[in-house]
């Protein structure tokens, strides 16, 4: 099926896609109703997993309450990480598994979420550590089985999006970098996103959490098209991330149009509910859309970013040295989309045109420079690092950087355009993020 001309299909390769989603719930004070949710899916003792700063306030407090109302017993863990790691998912895969849970409630950001995921994976299926990692990061990607608990996902931030995706991210100490697990087992069975969470949180997680879903969005509309992968040997084999097509279209496409009215008003005024709302509502649509697709070469990029950063600190996150996960993705995009724009630039173009970028007149051989010069004015205007420099790292940190980055060929394989992973071609994406402006 050729829906247009991007989606032509070729002999040999997939001509086919997956729509998959969860059950989602959108609105002011939903949270209430995940009691009743859980109880019409029949949970009986429900593990309602947090971090310890959420622990005590409102969200958690509301969807306890909601719990004890339905009658279904619960209990709290609260020892989630801001980045989990192999083994803080350890820790909570214990709990899971000796407090004899049927089912999970997540309320957090996306660390609480796919610490959610993972643990029930070691919950139920116990494995070391890097079992499920496929190399040449881990121990040879043993296949994620399932059923896992079923889990409703309740977010407390605006971009994320790991409410609504088979996807989950664990930093692992042994290879010094996150990576990716994929499986439809880990997609939630409920997504109940209610945007006031996210109404009180810092301007810098808010800043982090909207160049998340902006970059969701952006890097699942511009990924490699399904059309370009091989058509699987029957249709259960296909890949839960399978690249762009046209279902993932209509979310992220709405979802940059909605970044691109919304994403200053959210950081300019706190009080502007409407802005609020809207990139909650975004950062749903996108994380519909990038579960479908997957990333690309900025998220690859991010990784390596976090794990060797020495000492960037960001006001409103836990004192450690740390890069926030929007900052690390945002700091490359401009970089990688200058680069990737060769291989689809009528997509680049459109991209930036739904962020509000200025492209009457615009030619095919402009489109990285536009869409790279919109991103570079949110970031500034967002207060952002001025790329990776702005985080600490010199042209001397980027071989390092590439290095690392060779664990995420997945994601660095669903760029438009061909990344030489081993050549020179990291290197060069990592120095044209060194500075923008």
């Amino acid at each position: 099926m050729a829906c247009c001309h991007h989606y032509l299909p070729s002999e040999g390769r997939e001509d086919a896609f997956t729509a998959q989603m969860p059950l989602v719930t959108f609105g002011r004070g939903v949270l209430a109703e995940v009691g009743d949710r859980a109880a019409a899916r029949g949970f009986r003792r429900v593990a309602l997993m947090t971090d310890a700063t959420l622990a005590g306030l409102p969200p958690v407090a509301t969807v306890g309450d909601a719990l004890a109302r339905a009658g279904l017993d619960h209990a709290v863990y609260d020892e989630t990480l801001v980045e989990p790691t192999g083994g803080s998912v350890q820790a909570a895969a214990r709990f899971l598994a000796e407090g004899s849970f049927d089912a999970i409630v997540s309320v957090g950001g996306g660390s609480v979420i796919d610490t959610a995921k993972a643990a029930s994976l070691h919950a139920l299926h116990p494995a070391d550590e890097l079992a499920y990692v496929a190399a040449p990061a881990g121990g040879g990607g043993r296949p994620i089985e399932g059923p896992l608990h079923p889990h409703i996902a309740c977010p407390t931030t605006s971009g994320t999006g790991s409410e609504c995706t088979p996807l989950t991210v664990v930093e692992f100490d042994q290879i010094g970098t996150k990576v990716p697990l994929m499986s439809r087992h880990f997609m939630p069975v409920e997504a109940v996103v209610d945007p006031t969470c996210a109404y009180s949180l810092p301007r810098s997680v808010v800043a982090a959490s909207a160049f998340d879903l902006l970059s969701h969005a952006l890097e699942g509309f511009t990924a490699r098209q399904h059309t370009r992968y091989p058509r699987p040997a029957s249709g259960p084999q296909r890949l839960p991330i399978q690249g762009a097509n046209p279902w993932s279209d209509l979310y992220c496409r709405e979802a940059l149009r909605l970044a691109g009215l919304y994403l200053e008003r959210s950081l300019a005024d706190a009080k502007d509910r409407e802005a609020r709302d809207n990139m909650a509502w975004a950062a749903t649509l996108a994380g519909i859309g990038f579960g479908n697709t997957g990333t690309h070469a900025p998220h690859a990029m991010a990784y390596p970013v976090a794990a060797l950063n020495r000492d960037f600190r960001v006001e409103g996150y836990p004192g450690k040295p740390m890069v926030p996960h929007g900052y690390g993705v945002i700091v490359n995009s401009p970089s990688v989309f200058r680069f990737t724009a060769q291989a689809t630039p009528e997509r680049h173009l459109e991209a930036a045109d739904h962020l509000g970028a200025e492209t009457r007149g615009a030619t095919p051989a402009d489109a990285g420079e536009v869409l790279a010069g919109r991103l570079i004015a949110l970031m500034k205007a967002a207060g952002m690092p001025n790329g990776i420099g702005g985080i600490g790292y010199t042209a001397k940190d980027v071989s390092a950087l590439a290095e690392r980055v060779r664990f995420q060929r997945r994601a660095l394989g669903n760029a438009p355009r061909d990344i030489d992973v081993d050549g020179e071609d990291m290197h060069r994406l990592y120095e044209g993020a060194l500075a923008y402006w």
